[in-house]
């Protein structure tokens, strides 16, 4: 298992096929994906899980942070979280936040996470902001 570095257009199938696999592979992308960071855990040599961070000086964002299915409950993605939170400290990052669909707030709560502000919607999913102070 290792955790690298990717080109943000790496990441799309997976966004797509467990974020929104009702959309377009399109949906999936964000403005400022050329800019931003990309991870991938791979196991076996198959990128099984991806998180993108988008740096704005000493504030990050987490966006698109995804694991295959079959993946899910083996602990992948709080190595992912876990490392990534280590390169944003090394990096003098100081703030970190993102929004969490609502049924995934606990996983986030582990890992010093809280809600901010009220539940929104993004097409019919919820969704909370989450930060934290690193």
């Amino acid at each position: 298992m290792e955790i690298i570095e990717l080109h943000w257009r790496d990441t799309l199938s997976i966004r797509h096929q467990v974020l929104w696999p009702d959309e377009s592979p399109e949906f999936c992308e964000v403005v400022g994906d050329d800019k931003a960071l990309h991870f991938g855990l791979k196991v076996d040599e198959e990128i099984v899980c991806v998180a993108s961070i988008f740096i704005d000086g000493q504030s990050a964002r987490l966006r698109k942070f995804a694991t295959l299915e079959s993946f899910q409950g083996q602990g992948l993605g709080s190595l992912m979280i876990q490392q990534i939170l280590e390169k944003m400290r090394k990096q003098n990052i100081t703030f970190f936040w993102f929004d969490a669909r609502a049924t995934a707030t606990p996983f986030y709560v582990r890992f010093g996470f809280n809600t901010t502000g009220d539940v929104f919607y993004k097409k019919s999913i919820a969704y909370y902001k989450m930060s934290a102070n690193l």
